[in-house]
Parts: structure tokens; sequence; C-alpha cells
């Protein structure tokens, strides 16, 4: 006899689809998470997979999310990626063939964004990707979307910050990993909107290195000879821990600049302090921080013994945008017909109100957001400066 739908979603053999459900059997939604545990910078992953757990250990102590009258505990499946590009796509694959979960939050950092992106494009699932800034993350591709803003925004407030903060300042020094698709695209954004700004200015410097270099004396000293004013490096933070301090060693004694990329938790403690001082754009300000996001702070702080990074603030975002999307969207028990429907619910939220920001997202999958310029304090600790608006 032909089984009704209703029937199959009884069968066990529900496991392998998006939740369970009927005959005793707790209901359950999968979300996975493409993330990196290991390699070059664990902390990313490790910032995403906590705030995550927040999100899950809290609704489920509740009882589970609420979608449409009925009560769904939260399994989240975290894949490590090993901030590399084909991990993270074998990672898509195993999360969205073998854990066939609804919607997948990561990867973190466009390298590993784009290359997952179209993965999950592909295989129709929806992806939102916390942090990574770079255009062709989401371009033409209706089921990926990100939770921060995007480089060709970043680079020219970045720009602008620069040019009001140190008036004066005509040349300029750049320094990026060529072999990050994210330092790349930025520098050269940066670069362009610098000698295109209002003003006399010029790049007299745009020197590059490799994923595993650590001794960068060779560009450092070409920089410090060109007569540089400033130096941006939008690079990881493990890189900038080291080329900071190897910068003082040599006599840099001007300002420096940075991106999102800073943004981790290890920054401050990797580079023995010698950050403190510098700017960056970044997604959020832990300092001063006030209503929704004090508390997520709180209670990222109590857990976990540190403030959370804008990598924990925006997969925060990321995980409850998921949420409200499933939510809305409902669930039938077919995948295919439910990953559908969560993109369309992401792609329709307007005027989220994160951790990070009010959002609303454009067509291509893009928030509409402000970015934030912090400080680094001599105690430490980002400071907010300024709020820089679309």
């Amino acid at each position: 006899m032909k089984k009704t739908p209703v029937f199959r979603v009884l069968l066990p053999l529900l496991a392998i689809a998006g939740f369970l459900a009927g005959c005793g059997t707790e209901a359950t939604i999968k979300i996975g998470f493409n993330i990196p545990l290991t390699g070059d910078s664990p902390k990313i992953g490790e910032g995403s997979k906590f705030a995550a757990e927040l999100v899950r250990k809290k609704i489920n102590a509740a009882g589970g999310l609420d979608v449409q009258g009925v009560k769904y505990k939260l399994n989240f499946i975290y894949v490590d990626n090993e901030l590399k590009p084909e991990s993270a796509i074998q990672a898509a694959y195993r999360l969205i063939e073998q854990d066939r979960v609804l919607a997948i939050v990561g990867p973190d950092g466009s390298g590993r964004a784009i290359p997952a992106g179209e993965v999950c494009n592909d295989n129709r699932t929806p992806m939102i990707s916390p942090w990574s800034t770079n255009p062709a993350v989401t371009k033409d591709r209706p089921y990926v979307f990100r939770a921060c803003f995007l480089d060709p925004f970043q680079a020219p407030v970045a720009v602008k910050f620069a040019r009001e903060q140190f008036a004066g300042i005509k040349n300029i020094a750049i320094l990026y990993n060529l072999e990050d698709d994210y330092s790349k695209t930025l520098a050269e954004l940066f670069r362009d909107n610098w000698t295109q700004a209002a003003g006399p200015g010029t790049v007299v410097a745009f020197e590059s290195f490799g994923q595993k270099d650590q001794d960068f004396s060779v560009q450092l000293t070409r920089i410090i000879n060109s007569g540089a004013e400033l130096l941006y490096t939008p690079s990881y933070y493990n890189h900038v821990a080291l080329l900071v301090p190897q910068a003082k060693d040599l006599g840099w004694d001007k300002p420096v600049m940075g991106s999102d990329s800073w943004g981790s938790a290890d920054l401050v403690s990797l580079s023995k302090g010698a950050v403190a001082g510098y700017y960056f754009t970044t997604h959020y300000a832990a300092a001063g921080a006030v209503g929704k996001t004090r508390e997520f702070i709180d209670e990222y702080s109590a857990a976990y013994g540190y403030v959370p990074d804008d990598v924990g603030a925006l997969s925060c975002d990321a995980v409850m945008i998921v949420l409200q999307a499933i939510q809305e969207a409902g669930i039938t028990g077919d995948l295919a017909t439910d990953r559908d429907a969560i993109k369309d619910a992401i792609a329709s939220i307007k005027d989220y109100e994160g951790i990070t920001g009010k959002m609303t997202f454009t067509p291509e999958g893009d928030p509409i957001k402000d970015a934030v310029v912090v400080r680094i304090s001599d105690e430490g600790e980002f400071v907010h400066v300024a709020s820089l608006q679309p």
C-alpha cells in the first residue's frame, strides 16, 4: 500500500532528514556548522561554536524551538574545515548529503565561504556565513547569505575614517596576504579608494606575504624605507600578532590600521600587547555595549571566560536568523521543500535586531548594516570610536 506523507514522517528513516518526529521520538532540527576548529586560526571556529552552543543550550533548556506550535530540540553538527578551502568544500558536502541538515552556518572567512557557498547553492541548501566580506560569497547565489558587511563597503569607510583620524597623512603602505582572497581583495580596494579619495595621497608601498610566512622583515623594511606615514594591513589576527611586533622592532613608530580580520579575542595576547593604540574596522564593539548585546557578552563571558569577539557575535546573529527563518517557514518533513522555504524566509527578513546591529537583506543575500571602528586600548579592550553608515 502506498504510504502517505504523514506516515513517512513517522519512519525511522526520518533520522536522515532535517528532523525527527513521532512515535515517542523527540522532534529534532539539525543545523550544520562549517567552521575552522583546527588549522592556522582555530579561535575563529571556537568563537562560532561557543556562540552557537549558548543559543542551543538556552533554547533546548526551555523545551526546544517553537515552530508553529511544535517544539523541536536543536541538534548542531560541527564539522572542522581546518581553515582550508578544500576542507570547507568537503565539510559542505558532508553536512548536505550525509548529515542532511536543514541549513548551514559558516564558513567564516571568504577563502572558505566562496567555494563552500558554491556547493550549498548548487545543492539548494541555505547557508549563512557569519564572517566573510568578499562580494563573491553571495553573488548569483540565492541560497547563500551573510551576517556581515561587504569589503566594497568596509574599504571606503576605512579610508574615510583614516583620512579624518590621521589628518595630514599623505603616503601610506599596505601589507596583505597574497594567498587569501579576503586579504588581497580588501588591500586592493583600500589602495584604490585611498588614491581616488579627495585630498592628496599616494600608496608608496604595496607589499604581500604568504599564508605560512612568519618573518616579515623584508616587506617591513621596504615599507619603513618608503616614507609611509600609515600602515594598513587587512590580515588575519595570527599574522598581525607576528608582523606588528616585528615592525616595531625595525623602528616603525607610526599608526597602523586593520580590518575586521583583526577582531579575535587572541589578538592582544598573541601580540604581547604590541597592537595597543591601533584601530580596525569591525562589526561590533564589546566595550560599552548595552541591551541584548551586553546580555550576550555577559552570558558568553560567564560560560567561556573571555569576551566574545566579532566572530562570536556574528555567529550568534547567523544562528538566530536561521532559527527565525525556520519558525516563519515551518517544517513539512520534506527536506528539499523545507530548505527552499528557509531560504525564502531568510531573504524576506527585514530590520532584524541582532547582536551586531539591525539588518535587512538585499536581493544578493547581504545585510544592510553599519560598520564600527574600534581602538585597542592599553588594557586590551576593543573600544568603540565610530559607527560608519552604508
